[in-house]
């Protein structure tokens, strides 16, 4: 839709867009959420599947009894659901037939926009969600419409019913009057159940893109006469999320940023929303992955003390590690949505990582927004993110890391004649054993004592470990454990479960020491001993320290005598 299909507003008349327009005094301030909501099918932005499915139906006449409308909050669901009760019982002189084309408004539009036709029906689920509220919406569809084609129920949040409600809801929905239509709207369809699922047409109303939301912005704000910078809008539809409705909103907040006419700038935008300067983000990713960990925390520093929140500059970092591995994908088509100099200088940056150190680097961020959510402090847990992201770059990139296996691990290619290392992730851990005696340095005794007592290792190769877990193993053991291993060696890890695993440490520590006794008591000195003192046991084995001369040691045998 360009800017020229919005038409010009009278304030005595509906706006196109409008809701009650009409109705309210001229000097009324409304809002742009609802002066702009749509009033015609062809202004739903972004739902041109679902429009599409519905143009079918109507002349074919294949008309579903229920329709189920899910999305994220603000996509416009609710006013969907209006727009298809006026669409079902669409009516006027030389057209008597459901309709999506609503323009002229026929006789029962204005009343349905309005909320006011006696045969439209809207319930909040939020707030009625007994199974006797239900029941009373129930009895009157036994009864014919007053006056609309059918009697059309609108149901929003229904995912909030509860489960009686839910199943005196079902048996109408199996067979439904021929007069009446459900019209469902919910933003959890995971909690509608299936039996509900299944006699409703659903469809989902998906979330704008930036650039989509953000050029539907620039319509309305030259419609309202308000100047705002390309920054600024691009800013708003990021912070929104897809959502038309919260972009509005804000919208309507950033207009009265400047009293005088000039331009809304990003920084303005910036400053209301408690965003970082996406400019000076920019330098703090690229400071971090070209590992100048100083740089990159003095920039963050200035940020938080700016009034950002640290937890949407990480959310804004991630944004970044996550364009840069776009534009890395789709090469000269990258087209972010922003300012120029954003799509360049990301660019830029795809240019120096690989794809593979990318990866790592959202992998580092989305791992500190977890740890994010926990820490006490959220501006000392994005520093650490921030060093751990410089950490990394000092490390090989993945595809260097392969390339050293694949050549056998040693550290000059070029040299075919030198042996060859066993190869190892960074971070020291090349064995199982590696990982034991870590966590033992680290004190990380619960996780320590379990991998003891419930792990059988198969195999373990850089980034990967199979094993095999005791029947009582802890659920997310091997969760705890992938997470470590990641923080340790600053790498991605699969861990995974296999079958025909080794002993546990325990086992081969008790299995160790059987041995070590069956040896012991074969000795001939010691079955001398064991003779002359009657009674005596092996209570313990003891290697011997390394002697200074050459000749072998016998190992250290201790005995009991119980008399």
């Amino acid at each position: 839709m360009s800017e020229s299909d919005i038409p010009e507003r009278d304030d005595q008349t509906f706006s196109m867009f409008g809701d009650e327009a009409a109705s309210e005094s001229p000097k009324a301030y409304q809002v742009l959420a609802r002066k702009y909501r749509p009033r015609l099918f062809t202004d739903l932005i972004g739902q041109e599947a679902m429009v599409r499915t519905l143009s079918n139906a109507f002349e074919t006449g294949r008309i579903a009894h229920a329709f189920m409308l899910t999305g994220v909050r603000g996509v416009g669901k609710t006013t969907t659901a209006r727009l298809l009760a006026r669409g079902l019982n669409y009516s006027r002189d030389g057209h008597d037939a459901p309709s999506i084309h609503l323009d002229p408004p026929g006789d029962h539009c204005d009343a349905i926009m309005a909320s006011r036709h006696p045969d439209v029906l809207e319930l909040d689920a939020a707030s009625r969600t007994g199974v006797a509220d239900m029941r009373d919406l129930l009895d009157g569809s036994r009864y014919a419409p007053v006056s609309a084609r059918y009697k059309v129920y609108i149901i929003d949040e229904v995912h909030m019913l509860s489960t009686a409600a839910f199943n005196a809801l079902l048996k109408t929905l199996e067979e439904p009057p021929p007069h009446v239509k459900f019209i469902f709207a919910t933003t959890e369809i995971r909690k509608v159940p299936v039996t509900v699922l299944s006699r409703c047409q659903r469809f989902d109303l998906k979330r704008l893109d930036s650039a989509e939301l953000a050029a539907h912005l620039k319509r309305i704000a030259n419609r309202e006469g308000a100047k705002v910078s390309e920054e600024g809008l691009a800013l708003i539809a990021r912070a929104a999320e897809g959502s038309v409705r919260d972009a509005l909103s804000i919208l309507d907040q950033a207009i009265v940023q400047t009293m005088d006419g000039d331009e809304v700038s990003g920084p303005a935008v910036r400053d209301m929303l408690g965003l970082g300067d996406r400019g000076r983000l920019l330098d703090a990713f690229s400071f971090a992955v070209n590992g100048d960990a100083k740089s990159a925390l003095a920039e963050i520093k200035d940020q938080v003390h700016a009034g950002a929140d640290p937890t949407v500059i990480l959310k804004d970092l991630m944004d970044i590690a996550a364009d840069v591995a776009v534009a890395q994908a789709t090469g000269g088509d990258y087209d972010p949505g922003g300012p120029a100099d954003w799509t360049a200088r990301t660019q830029a940056m795809a240019q120096k990582l690989t794809p593979a150190q990318a990866s790592r680097c959202w992998q580092i961020l989305l791992s500190g927004f977890n740890d994010l959510q926990t820490a006490p402090d959220t501006a000392t847990a994005l520093n650490m993110v921030l060093l751990r992201l410089a950490a990394a770059s000092r490390l090989p990139s993945p595809e260097e890391a392969a390339r050293m296996i694949a050549a056998g691990g040693s550290a000059s290619p070029g040299k075919p004649d030198a042996p060859p290392e066993v190869p190892h992730p960074p971070g020291g851990i090349a064995s199982f054993a590696d990982i034991i005696a870590r966590l033992d340095e680290l004190r990380e005794v619960k996780l320590h004592v379990e991998l003891e007592r419930f792990v059988r290792p198969a195999t373990i190769t850089p980034g990967q470990l199979a094993c095999e877990l005791e029947p009582n193993a802890p659920a997310d053991l091997l969760a705890r454990l992938r997470k470590f291993l990641e923080y340790e060696t600053e790498m991605d890890w699969t861990v995974t479960q296999v079958s025909g695993g080794g002993e546990t440490v325990r086992q081969l520590e008790i299995r160790s020491r059987e041995e070590r006794f069956a040896s012991a008591a074969a000795h001939p000195a010691v079955i001398a001993a064991l003779q002359s003192l009657p009674g005596a046991t092996i209570v313990d084995v003891i290697e011997p320290q390394p002697l200074e001369s050459d000749a072998p040691a016998d190992n250290v045998i201790s005995l009991s005598s119980r008399r």
